[in-house]
């Protein structure tokens, strides 16, 4: 699809509203866990506008302890190759945007299991994501000329929207195992968020509810319960030029329970994390981010984890 500029202005509101958005969404592919400080979910984007990405995502994390897995001092390297595919669109007389990610990943753990030391490998598909969002407020669906028009007039504006995150159980997973890259069960993401733009400032605010199914194939025959997950993720993004921004995030979640055969294993989980984001322009069409995301646990079950990635995006 193309667009016509009315001035250097719109032209440029338009590539940074495409390329700043389109960058986000490669982090729902399962490479990191669901405590992911992302920015730009809830971006204005074109109706009929279209994205591919491709993102490399390494992490190392330190597991303290993990009742369920019966996993002590347990150290974690995964790395991910993740594609995602955004579409925009009119739903109800509201702009819209579809997403679906996927990653294939390769990880290791070393520790104790069950105080023995042990050590194994996996690789394979991660559970696929497909995510939902409506801007409820601001943010009208709008395409070409009068999409440009509409961006390159607002100075200060506020946007509200409301998305649901679903994780599939597509992912690698062997029953007879304890350690796996996909979960065996559906996740539920209800989402709220509100964004705020003022000249080159933007801040934002994204709750979330994290719902679990059971399952039903857990290790050995066994069935695994989780309890919901609450979490609260911010941003503050400086724009400078079109479709070039830094952003500082932070984020924390509490909850998530486990039971396991309708055994509580007393393992709530409060995680804080942040992370810091640029995004750079490559032309008018593409653009790369580099993203740090640092996780520390302040349960005494939990872990701290440092990531690394490396996205780009293209759109039409």
């Amino acid at each position: 699809m193309s667009f016509s500029f009315s001035s250097v202005h719109s032209a440029g509101s338009l590539i940074h509203v495409r390329l700043s958005a389109g960058l986000f969404f490669l982090a729902f592919a399962g490479a990191c866990h669901a405590l992911d400080p992302d920015p730009r979910r809830w971006n204005h984007l074109p109706v009929g506008s279209n994205f591919i990405g491709a993102a490399y995502v390494y992490t190392e994390a330190d597991i303290y302890i993990d009742p369920v897995l019966l996993l002590e001092d347990v150290n974690m390297e995964k790395q991910s190759w993740a594609f995602a595919y955004v579409h925009a669109f009119e739903l109800l007389g509201k702009s819209a945007r579809i997403d679906v990610a996927q990653a294939y990943q390769k990880a290791s753990w070393t520790g104790l299991l069950e105080g023995v030391p042990a050590s194994t490998s996996r690789s394979g598909w991660s559970d696929t994501v497909v995510r939902l969002g409506v801007n409820l407020y601001g943010a009208p669906p709008l395409s070409g000329k009068k999409f440009s028009d509409y961006r390159a007039q607002q100075k200060v504006e506020t946007i509200v929207g409301a998305g649901l995150v679903v994780r599939l159980p597509t992912g690698h997973y062997e029953a007879d195992k304890l350690v796996n890259l996909g979960e065996n069960r559906f996740v539920f993401m209800p989402q709220l968020g509100i964004v705020h733009n003022r000249g080159q400032w933007t801040t934002e605010l994204t709750g979330e509810v994290e719902i679990f199914t059971d399952n039903d194939s857990f290790y050995n025959g066994n069935t695994l319960e989780q309890k919901p997950m609450y979490i609260a993720i911010a941003h503050i993004m400086r724009s400078f030029n079109p479709g070039q921004w830094i952003g500082v995030s932070f984020g924390a979640e509490y909850g998530g329970e486990n039971t396991v055969n309708g055994v509580d294993k007393d393992d709530t989980k409060h995680n804080v994390g942040w992370a810091l984001t640029y995004s750079h322009p490559v032309n008018r069409q593409a653009g790369v981010k580099i993203k740090y995301i640092g996780i520390n646990k302040k349960e005494f079950t939990g872990y701290h984890s440092n990531t690394l990635m490396l996205s780009g995006v293209f759109s039409w």
